[in-house]
């Protein structure tokens, strides 16, 4: 098995697994899967692929984008997530400003937002 065709795990810290677990089941809609013996939480994601949830002490968050999803169309999508109480942030890049929450640019558009732990994700959505 090569890496390059691997399923993969993504690990996110989170100070509250109990709030996290709602924000990623109910606001995210992902399938959650268990919870490990040492607390960690599990959710399905596409291709097999796994998020798992890492019980830490607050302010262990990366303060880049952690995990994006990429998606057909990402104002349906963001209108769908706010939907269930998302908030999506905005964000000056160089030469554009997202007033609705969309970054255009590099031939994707690109929207973000925190999950309820304050770890960064991301809706991108490819038009080149």
């Amino acid at each position: 098995m090569s890496l390059a065709t691997s399923t993969i795990a993504t690990m996110l810290p989170v100070t509250d697994t109990a709030r996290a677990k709602e924000f990623y089941a109910d606001r995210l809609g992902l399938p959650f899967e268990g919870e490990n013996p040492v607390g960690e939480l599990q959710f399905r994601l596409g291709g097999g692929s796994m998020l798992v949830l890492l019980p830490r002490d607050a302010g262990s968050q990366s303060k880049s984008t952690a995990l994006s999803w990429e998606v057909a169309d990402v104002e349906t999508e963001m209108a769908e997530l706010e939907a269930r109480g998302v908030t999506f942030e905005d964000y000056d890049m160089p030469g554009e400003k997202s007033p609705s929450g969309v970054v255009t640019a590099g031939g994707a558009k690109a929207a973000w937002f925190k999950d309820s732990e304050g770890n960064i994700m991301a809706v991108i959505q490819n038009i080149s």
